[in-house]
């Protein structure tokens, strides 16, 4: 890092100079400072994946960042949240995308000053070079500052929650026919199970972003002007929708759990109904035989001449009304 043209690390994604104008100019690390220097209106956007600790440690240099906010972008698993350090901001939030069939979960650290962003990704994240693309290709709001690249990051992650939410949607109108089949299945069970699972993740990502971006846009005026805070109101809008979604989501999958066990319930009700109907019309003519089993001599009937057919015809008659009596319950 001694020498102004080594390159930079693997793990640096960009490290650009905007000048007033929108204009880009990709720089070293060590010329960082020397670009802050100079009051021209420019700032730095440093874009980083899975840094090592002694790079991070050169920004803190570069950018004199707070000793508290570089412990924390050390280590990754940080709950969502937003930190003030005097005039720069640091912001943690969890990024998610659909990869075959399952949904992954990442993290962003965010460093936002009056000259500087600084995107620091952490496990399964979308590159952020669409979003920077689409920044340079509106030089006049990228002219605003940081802020504007700060709102695109934010604005790209929530969109990314968006897909995934339909997609939640559809697995459960899917699954909403196998919910109601005929036959009980422990793989729908599991699937909802599972459903669930990466919905209450999604949420537990979501809910916490729309705390940070209420708070951009009504607490850090100092550094959030009132034109970003219009579009940081967009990502806001954005962030409740999908929360909305994933709360009526996790409603009906919650509904729809109960409902699988309430006619899972019902259908072991029904098997145990028949069996006991079954059972009622066997104990009759068992009862009426064990009788006349019994080795006693003055018992009714045994001296007739039509005892045993009588005796058949009488059980033949108790077995048909109780198999009618049940067949009208509907317990046969």
């Amino acid at each position: 890092m001694e020498n102004a043209q080594k390159p930079s690390p693997a793990c640096v994604v960009n490290c650009v100079r905007y000048g007033r104008d929108g204009a880009r100019r990709d720089i070293t690390l060590d010329e960082i400072s020397d670009v802050l220097a100079v009051d021209d209106g420019s700032f730095v956007w440093v874009g980083l994946y899975e840094p090592e600790e002694s790079l991070l440690d050169k920004l803190q240099e570069e950018f004199d960042l707070h000793d508290l906010a570089i412990e924390d972008a050390h280590h990754a698993h940080q709950r969502p949240k937003i930190e003030a350090y005097g005039n720069s901001l640091f912001i943690a939030v969890h990024t998610a995308q659909a990869l075959e069939g399952k949904v992954s979960f990442g993290e962003t650290h965010i460093f936002v000053g009056p000259r500087y962003l600084v995107t620091v990704r952490h496990g399964t994240s979308l590159s952020y070079n669409a979003v920077r693309a689409r920044c340079e290709r509106e030089p006049e709001l990228l002219a605003i500052g940081p802020t504007y690249g700060l709102y695109a990051v934010l604005d790209f992650i929530v969109d990314n929650y968006l897909p995934i939410v339909d997609d939640f949607r559809e697995k459960l109108n899917a699954l909403e026919q196998d919910i109601f089949a005929e036959s009980f299945s422990r793989e729908t069970v599991r699937k909802l199970y599972d459903l669930k699972r990466e919905l209450t993740r999604l949420r537990l990502a979501v809910g916490p972003m729309q705390d940070i971006t209420g708070q951009l846009t009504r607490v850090h005026t100092n550094l959030v002007g009132e034109e970003m805070r219009l579009y940081l109101r967009d990502v806001y809008d954005h962030t409740l929708r999908v929360n909305d979604a994933t709360d009526t989501l996790r409603e009906m999958l919650t509904a729809a759990m109960s409902v699988n066990l309430a006619l899972v319930t019902v259908a072991q009700g029904e098997v145990v109904k028949r069996l006991a109907g079954w059972a009622g019309l066997l104990a009759a003519p068992t009862l009426i035989a064990s009788w006349y089993g019994m080795n006693f001599r003055h018992m009714p009937e045994l001296g007739g001449r039509y005892s045993y057919a009588i005796l058949v015809g009488a059980t033949v008659a108790v077995v048909a009304g109780l198999f009618v009596v049940l067949r009208r319950a509907k317990w046969i």
